[in-house]
This record gives structure tokens, C-alpha cells and sequence, in this order.
């Protein structure tokens, strides 16, 4: 029999939510997706212990403020990450714009710029990676100018519809709707347990991927952020859905039958949504949800940001000792 893993393969593009290389080497995903908490676990391995010395050596041939340093170590770290990942995939590895950035569209759009260079720098060209944005309104107007300049996007923390539409009009290359951070909020808000036709998480990137085919959009839609095997079999079918290697493992053990749960065929009509910048705000302002997660998304990520700082802040102020 075939593997559930294969069988999805067959139906859905599956990229790897992980910055473990041995995972990756072993599960063959198309594309890679990373952000700060995954750049941290992966430097936290035997595997990077180099590539950190090597950050490490070249910070301390900069000049600059300590904190302007430390900050630049860390690009480095990322992009190395990144630039492994890209070496065993045959598609495309993200890179996240950095999380404090979120609210400053023109910072946004200069620090993706020097993400590109840095990729480009080792040979690796823009069309190889995607930048990562969070959703919110500054992110969105970020991407729009990168999509023009021909540097696509990966839209992060969505949480909602109205960040989907606002994503489309934008004509960003990618979203990547969070499903099990969305089921966490709904279990603890009402004390239920849901099943996998139920999931709030699954009925949204359901209802958002209707949206974008009933409305010929082509962003694609990538779910991410599953809790189980059960929410990814439910969006089989998907653009793509980006998955750790604990599910990825589960789902290649598994051969029972896998039914295909979305397809472009199965479209249901949808009224195509106007959004500006108040709309925008006012239906994310009346949806508890996605303001929460996606602060607290934005947050999470911030922090692990500076985490790998201080991290790199102590060698660096040891390698000078």
C-alpha cells in the first residue's frame, strides 16, 4: 500500500516546517519553511556548532555598535539556515523579515532587501526563497512592493479572512493560514474538543481557500501550524501545507486510504470582498481571535529574536575576553 505521505504527495505540494536538515534529507519535502523559533532550535544542534563559530568570527570583524552587531551575527545565522535547507530542497526555502519589524512597512521591505542580497551573496538567487511577512496591514503593504519589484512573499500568522483578502488584493505569492494555533484559541475558549470536520482552524483555510478559487486568485494557500495528523488529512488537497517532521513521519507510517478534501474542481460561489485599510482594521478589530494570535504570533517570534541576540551578544563578548 501506499503511504498516506505519498498519497498527499500526489494531490498537495508538502513542504517541511523545520530547520532540521537530517528530517529534511530524509523526508523529501519540495520546500522548506522557517522562522526565528525554528532558527534557534536548529543553531541549538550539533549539526550548525560550525556555522555559529563562523557567525561568531565574522561579527567580531565588524564595526559598530555591540547591539548593531549582534543583530547582524543573527541575519547571518538565519540566512545560514536558510541556505542549507536550500541545498536539499529542490523548491523554495523562507526567510522571516524580523518580527519587531511587523508594524513598519518600509523597514520591512529594506530588511527583505538585505535578505536577498545576503542569499545572493552565496549564490543562491531570489527565486530560490521566499520572504516571510507577518499579516498584518504594514506586512501586507510590504509584500505588495516586493511582489512588484519581483521578490515574492510569504504572508505569515493569517489568521483570518480578512487577512486573506487583504493578502490577494496585494497579489502576494503565498499565504500561510495558521490552523492548530487557531484550534488552541477555540479549545480554550469554549473548554471543547473538536474533530477534524469541526476544526475552526480546517473550516477556515477551507473557507479561504474557496474564496480564492471561486475567485480565480492565484496566491496560493498553504496551511500551516497543524496540531495532528488528522488536521493535515483534512486539508488534503491544499495548495501546499507546510508540516513538521513529526507528522511528516507519522503520515509516511500510515498506508490507510486518503481521501482528497479540496480541489479547484469542488469550488463553491463567493461573493468577491472589498477591503481598504478600515475595513481591514475593523474586521480583524471584531475577530478576538486572529487580534490574539496574531499579537501574540508576533510576539513569540520577537521574543526567540531575542533570544538568538543575547546568545550571540554573550560569544561575542566571550570571544573578545
Amino acid at each position: 500500500m501506499t503511504s498516506k505521505l505519498d498519497q498527499l504527495r500526489g494531490m498537495t505540494t508538502v513542504v517541511a516546517d523545520t530547520g532540521d536538515i537530517e528530517a529534511v534529507a530524509r523526508l523529501k519535502p519540495v520546500d522548506c519553511t522557517t522562522n526565528p523559533s525554528i532558527v534557534l532550535k536548529a543553531l541549538g544542534t550539533p549539526m550548525f556548532a560550525d556555522t555559529f563559530k563562523e557567525a561568531v568570527a565574522w561579527g567580531r570583524k565588524q564595526s559598530g555598535n555591540p547591539e548593531a552587531v549582534a543583530s547582524s551575527v543573527a541575519d547571518r545565522l538565519a540566512i545560514s539556515v536558510g541556505a542549507a535547507l536550500s541545498k536539499l530542497v529542490p523548491g523554495r526555502v523562507s526567510t522571516e523579515v524580523d518580527a519587531d519589524l511587523s508594524y513598519d512597512t518600509q523597514a520591512s521591505i529594506a530588511k527583505a532587501h538585505s535578505i536577498v542580497a545576503a542569499y545572493k551573496e552565496r549564490g543562491i538567487e531570489k527565486d530560490r526563497i521566499l520572504i516571510k511577512l507577518a499579516s498584518t496591514w504594514e506586512g501586507i503593504r510590504a509584500a505588495e512592493v516586493l511582489q512588484k519589484e519581483g521578490i515574492d512573499c510569504n504572508l505569515t500568522l493569517l489568521f483570518s479572512k480578512a487577512q486573506a483578502v487583504a493578502c490577494a488584493d496585494a497579489k502576494v505569492f503565498l499565504i500561510s493560514p495558521f490552523v492548530g494555533r487557531i484550534l488552541d484559541w477555540y479549545k480554550k475558549s469554549t473548554g471543547k474538543d473538536y474533530t477534524p470536520e469541526e476544526d475552526p482552524g480546517v473550516l477556515s483555510v477551507r473557507d479561504i481557500y474557496n474564496y480564492y478559487k471561486a475567485n480565480d486568485i492565484k496566491t496560493i494557500v498553504m496551511g500551516a501550524s497543524f496540531r495532528s495528523a488528522a488536521e493535515v488529512e483534512a486539508l488534503a488537497g491544499c495548495d501546499r501545507l507546510t508540516i513538521s517532521p513529526n507528522l511528516l513521519d507519522e503520515l509516511s507510517k500510515d498506508e490507510g486510504k486518503l481521501e482528497r478534501k479540496l480541489s479547484p474542481d469542488n469550488k463553491k460561489p463567493a461573493a468577491k470582498i472589498a477591503i481598504d485599510e478600515k475595513t481591514f482594521r475593523w474586521m480583524m478589530n471584531e475577530d478576538a481571535m486572529a487580534t490574539e494570535k496574531l499579537a501574540e504570533g508576533i510576539r513569540q517570534f520577537a521574543k526567540d529574536l531575542v533570544t538568538l541576540r543575547t546568545m550571540v551578544t554573550k560569544e561575542l563578548q566571550l570571544a573578545a575576553a
